[in-house]
């Protein structure tokens, strides 16, 4: 029976070999998955840009998470007795950029969310009642906007200097930015561009409301959070402070680097992490999809 279990299994993954060779199929079913996800490569990219880190590599930010990981193992070490600890302290240290980041990116996106209003209710008054062309009145008031977004607009003036080519300056935009917002103007005036009509005021006066509605809704349920965001980083607070307080009591410090202890303390940091992450995927907002990728 075990024999023609390993027969069947190994036959399956000849199975499988064959056809991504032949076929190019991915996974382990028995015919070609389909493609519902944003590819991994990309996810990563819009991450890295919506964060501002858009010549920064993914090796380079794992280059700094394996410093980190050392530097807060040492301090671990010096801090606790024993292995387990620092190397839970080690790991914690690692994801401080990817902290970082994510605090950067929610940062940008927030900015980009306040000002995407105002920015197409000033393209909308350029374009249509100033009488500016579209690409410039995109560019005016893009360069004028948010100190956030001001480098991606200068790339795509850039761009726009040197092609005069307004799909090439879309595209440009829309890669640097990496916003759902930025998209749907990009292709409103794309359009409006390229095929004309006298539409295009109306058009972005409902995008204009639409992001305002969607803007105050947003700031309506934060503010409805605020106690709960307090109350997640007092719990995060006060475990920590405990800790250390432990360290200089009597014999605390022996008492960490007793097995019973090193376990307690792993379990408190499991814990911990385990609250923090849970109550953030509770509180998170439905964030937008790009829909128009670059």
């Amino acid at each position: 029976m075990i024999g023609l279990g390993l027969a069947l299994l190994g036959a399956y993954g000849v199975f499988l070999l064959f056809t991504a060779v032949a076929f190019g199929w991915r996974g382990v079913g028995l015919g070609p998955g389909v493609a519902t996800r944003v590819p991994r490569r990309r996810h990563v990219h819009d991450y890295l840009v919506q964060a501002g880190l858009e010549g920064v590599r993914p090796i380079e930010l794992g280059a700094v998470m394996a410093v980190l990981a050392v530097l807060g193992g040492l301090i671990g070490f010096l801090l606790f007795p024993g292995y387990l600890v620092p190397v839970a302290v080690a790991l914690l240290a690692s994801v401080v950029p990817v902290l970082s980041a994510r605090a950067r990116r929610e940062a940008r996106l927030e900015a980009a969310r306040d000002a995407w209003p105002r920015l197409i209710e000033e393209i909308r008054l350029q374009a249509t009642t100033m009488g500016k062309s579209i690409p410039n009145a995109l560019l005016t008031v893009g360069l004028s906007g948010p100190e956030q977004l001001r480098p991606s607009f200068e790339a795509a003036h850039r761009e726009w200097l040197i092609s005069t080519d307004f799909p090439r300056t879309v595209a440009v935009l829309k890669a640097r930015l990496a916003d759902p917002t930025a998209d749907v103007v990009c292709e409103t005036l794309l359009v409006a561009h390229e095929v004309g009509g006298t539409d295009l005021d109306a058009r972005l006066t409902a995008l204009a409301e639409d992001r305002t509605q969607d803007l105050q809704g947003r700031k309506d349920a934060r503010a409805k959070q605020a106690g709960a965001r307090f109350a997640r980083w007092f719990v995060l607070v006060v475990p920590v402070g405990m800790a250390l307080a432990g360290l200089s009591i009597g014999e605390g410090r022996e008492a960490y680097a007793t097995p019973t202890g090193q376990l307690w303390v792993l379990a408190g940091i499991a814990l911990i992490a385990v609250c923090w992450l849970w109550a953030g995927r509770i509180m998170r907002l439905p964030a937008e999809g790009r829909v128009f990728h670059a």
